[in-house]
């Protein structure tokens, strides 16, 4: 019986390639368990898929300077301990970590069990937990070319996309409760960061919906004070192949993942990252790299207001096809066929070796 552990989380980028992996996943493992926090996202999201959910505690390093990271080693001990004895009870073959500070703990257990880590990084620049996690890994797969030449263990495989279904325009309107024609917005600000963008888009709602239907995702916590005809509105859409069946544009951040989702389905994106502080810089890197190749447009927060956002959404859609035919020769491969093979070949020969 092959068995396989997925970690990952605290936001959707290190759970949502997890969730790509698992059609791919149980055609080749027996059993899938998952081990994350109580606290993030990933339990609600896992379990809803059918996985076996464990959770263990986790510790973050906050940005800066902080005296609370003084006492990261000790409670990291602590996690490590707890991971251990979940993996202890469920034996498995391999583990995948999808990164972040939720998958720390089961990582590094995993080096005294002798279970092999593969460990996956999607940004172009490497994620802190990521690189703690190197050594603890047999092999860190990447999103980018350029990142895995960084790493001794790494292997540039591509990204872990969902497959979606492709829905005509008449079901994806009926499903929005859309009544027109008009093209479609889709705007997006990711799990923790759409709250700097929802308040920019407000102010310019009336104005946007004269030329576009909008699909707008706005974060959990974040439901915006507004109600029209053409507008849709949500935390969180499972039903994202339809939302990308009929969008146009769409606004986004530059989280890799729903990066390259958008360039894979050919979708003009108008790029607003997370700015320096709210994360590491890794969004900067992300929207310069594809804004370098002509596949997006670059809108840094530090300027965005809702007039200058209003023109960037219109010069991005009278561009449109500019971008079209930018994306048409950009190449993104799925990687999850790839990453399920590695990993279950890893599997078999630990199988093989115990």
């Amino acid at each position: 019986m092959l068995k396989i552990v997925l970690t990952g989380g605290g936001t959707a980028g290190h759970i949502i390639p997890n969730v790509s992996l698992l059609p791919y996943l149980k055609e080749k493992f027996d059993k899938i368990y998952y081990i994350g926090s109580d606290t993030g996202l990933e339990k609600d999201i896992i379990t809803k898929e059918g996985v076996e959910f464990y959770s263990t505690p986790s510790v973050k390093f906050k940005r800066g300077l902080k005296f609370d990271n003084i006492f990261i080693p000790f409670k990291l001990i602590s996690c490590i301990k707890k991971a251990g004895k979940i993996l202890d009870n469920l034996s498995p073959n391999v583990i995948f970590s999808k990164g972040g500070y939720v998958s720390l703990p089961t990582v590094i257990a995993a080096k005294k069990r002798n279970i092999p880590v593969i460990s996956h990084e999607s940004d172009l620049s490497i994620g802190l937990s990521n690189k703690i996690a190197i050594p603890f890994s047999k092999q860190v797969l990447t999103s980018f070319k350029e990142t895995a030449l960084k790493i001794k263990n790494g292997k540039f495989v591509g990204p872990p996309l969902r497959e979606f279904k492709n829905y005509s325009i008449k079901y994806a309107q009926s499903f929005f409760g859309f009544e027109n024609n008009k093209p479609t917005l889709l705007i997006m600000g990711g799990s923790l960061g759409a709250k700097a963008i929802n308040d920019n888009v407000l102010p310019i709602l009336n104005d946007i919906l004269q030329d576009f239907n909008v699909i707008h995702l706005t974060g959990k916590g974040n439901k915006v004070n507004f109600s029209k005809n053409g507008y849709y509105q949500t935390e969180y859409l499972k039903e994202m192949d339809v939302a990308y069946s009929i969008s146009n544009i769409c606004i986004t951040r530059a989280g890799s993942n729903a990066l390259f989702e958008l360039l894979y389905r050919k979708i003009p994106c108008l790029v607003i990252p997370l700015p320096k502080g709210n994360s590491r810089g890794d969004q900067i890197k992300n929207a310069e790299y594809f804004s370098y190749k002509g596949v997006i447009k670059t809108l840094y927060q530090q300027n965005i207001k809702p007039s200058v956002l209003y023109n960037q959404i219109k010069q991005v859609y009278s561009e449109k096809t500019k971008y079209e035919n930018a994306l048409n020769n950009f190449h993104v491969e799925n990687s999850c066929p790839k990453i399920a093979e590695i990993l279950y070949s890893l599997a078999r020969k630990h199988k093989e070796f115990l």
